[in-house]
């Protein structure tokens, strides 16, 4: 593609090789010299540059071969018949010209190769052992190589492509190498930039659809977006995947797309180069996320009132999975909402708690809050005092620690976390947002009672991002994992399988004695109805305070917030992921 240097560089009036390729002894057979009859050398790269005609007649040869379809001949008068084979055949295959023409320009000027390839400018001879190219993509196994470098001479050529069922041409300028072979013939030099000079190792030429650039940028209600928090950066990266996972979609309406002839990565996840457009797509229609600029603006607002600490918030819908809102502190900064890593602390409880349930044990169940756990290195709770006859549904309300650990090691198996945070919460899963976004992770302690211990508090390996909380908390409020989007019609991860009636319920009833009674009760005064909460802090290396964690449901909406040194979940992520929830009003 054009950006970035391609390799191969140009030094006064020689060429020493162009992108990705390499000289050696390649197997190309000519005459031996040599009395007995069927005897014959192979015919290797000289490191005599081609006189001015030989360079000339090996350019003019090779591309009267490409351009009549004779992609056998055209390859045998280059330097790697199989690398330029599979490449030339790919083009034909990928590409789908009608017609080509191919005429040669005559020697052209390292200054015009390196501005056409993107190169910055014509810097040293490449290394003779560079690595050849003996695929349509780029790739391959380097190829033996020479001694020393041989001088090639760069040659220029006019290309034009038709195209079936339009009038429009694609014309570009091309560059090719030639060499002088040890029979004293010339040949064209293999690598990637022979079929296009943006074509580099590793990347590939195709037509593919093609689509008009977005439109207006509007919210789920058509209102132009607003928020400091998505960047542009971040809003035109979400454009491109979304064009992206429409495009490999087969069942996607693709009636607004063109065509065109593009450079991709092999892999596809690369920028994607666009060379030239064969179909105009139509008119773009708006580009309609998700977000709610209503919860949107509260959600900024919430994390600028942070008074500078780092922190961040995520709301969802519950019955779609779609994000109506995420913000950052700071705004410009990583968006820590999707791809932050933490600890996310007593939250976790929700997932101990629902393994706990699936394992027999009833909210109402006596589960004792001691002051210490039992595993071998012992941890206390936030508070000095013992409750031994709680039940698992107080222990929940004041987040005790040490009645999650020893019931955890008590009722639950080695790995039931992992299994039941991935299979019912989908954590785990590979989400595909539309942003980039690292997924929570929940790694199976296997017998280790201390990383047991650690995990059931949402402490030790674990780490989430608002987005997987909220999406936690989203699970528990519709009884079913659906995967977070910000476009609504993205493909969602399905979980493999839901939350019992029964277990949702319970889970349910518990957040709400949380918001009514519990850790999370002045957070959520006034907003309790219909609405269930849970707080969480979280002890991380290097810092004295801990992290504050808040997630909490009100109706049809989830959220999560995250703030860096922020204390108990009341004091700082509990106010932000409230304010939200005023603002949402009763949805």
């Amino acid at each position: 593609m054009r950006k970035g240097a391609k390799i191969g560089i140009i030094t006064g009036v020689s060429l020493a090789v162009l992108a990705g390729g390499g000289y050696g002894a390649y197997s190309l057979v000519g005459g031996s010299g040599s009395d007995a009859p069927e005897a014959k050398k192979p015919r290797t790269v000289v490191a005599e540059p081609p006189t001015a005609e030989q360079a000339a007649a090996g350019a003019k040869d090779f591309l009267e071969a490409w351009a009549a379809g004779d992609l056998g001949k055209a390859a045998g008068l280059t330097d790697d018949p199989a690398a330029a084979t599979a490449a030339l055949t790919a083009f034909k295959d990928q590409v789908k010209p009608s017609g080509l023409t191919l005429a040669p320009s005559g020697p052209a000027t390292p200054a015009a190769f390196a501005s056409a390839t993107g190169t910055p400018s014509p810097a040293a001879k490449p290394s003779a052992s560079a690595p050849a190219t003996p695929s349509a993509t780029g790739t391959g196994a380097a190829s033996p190589s020479a001694s020393a470098a041989p001088a090639g001479v760069l040659m220029g050529f006019k290309a034009r492509a038709e195209f079936e069922g339009t009038n429009r041409v694609w014309d570009y300028n091309g560059f090719l190498s030639v060499v002088k072979m040890s029979d004293d013939t010339p040949a064209v030099h293999w690598a990637p930039t022979v079929i296009h000079p943006h074509l580099g190792p590793g990347e590939v030429i195709s037509t593919q659809p093609v689509f008009a650039p977005p439109g207006n940028v509007v919210d789920r209600n058509n209102k132009p977006l607003q928020g400091a928090s998505i960047t542009p950066t971040l809003l035109a990266t979400l454009q491109d995947n979304v064009r992206k996972i429409q495009a490999a979609d087969p069942g996607k309406d693709q009636s607004d797309a063109g065509s065109g002839v593009v450079i991709t990565t092999a892999d596809g996840k690369g920028t994607t180069d666009k060379l030239f457009t064969i179909v105009e797509p139509k008119p773009a229609k708006p580009f309609k996320v998700t977000i709610d600029n209503t919860l949107q603006a509260a959600a900024e607002k919430a994390m600028a009132d942070l008074g500078g600490k780092s922190g961040s918030i995520v709301a969802i819908e519950p019955s779609t999975g779609q994000v109506l809102a995420f913000a950052n502190a700071p705004a410009s900064g990583q968006n820590r909402a999707f791809l932050g890593l933490l600890a996310p602390g007593s939250t976790m409880k929700i997932v101990t708690s629902t393994a706990l349930l699936e394992a027999g044990v009833n909210p109402d169940t006596v589960v004792p809050c001691p002051l210490k756990s039992s595993n071998p290195q012992a941890i206390p709770n936030s508070f000095p005092d013992a409750y031994p006859n709680n039940t698992l549904q107080q222990d929940f309300m004041i987040s005790c620690n040490t009645a999650f650990i020893d019931q955890g090691l008590a009722s639950l198996k080695p790995g039931a976390l992992t299994s039941t945070a991935k299979d019912v919460y989908g954590i785990g899963l590979e989400w595909k947002t539309g942003l980039p976004n690292a997924d929570g992770r929940v790694p199976d302690a296997g017998t280790n009672k201390d990383e047991q211990a650690m995990q059931s508090i949402g402490q030790g390996k674990i780490q989430m991002n608002p987005l997987a909380i909220a999406s936690i908390t989203a699970t528990v409020q519709s009884g079913e994992f659906k995967q977070p989007i910000m476009v609504a019609d993205l493909p969602q991860q399905k979980a493999a399988r839901s939350l019992s009636p029964d277990a949702a319920g319970k889970l349910r009833a518990m957040m709400a004695a949380t918001a009514k009674d519990g850790t999370a009760k002045a957070v959520m005064a006034g907003i309790s109805d219909n609405a269930g909460a849970k707080t969480g802090s979280a002890e991380a290396t290097g810092i004295d305070t801990t992290n504050s964690w808040f997630t909490a449901y009100r109706g049809n909406l989830a959220l999560a917030a995250e703030v860096q040194g922020g204390g108990h979940g009341a004091d700082a992520a509990g106010p932000a992921v409230a304010a939200v929830i005023r603002a949402a009003g009763n949805r």
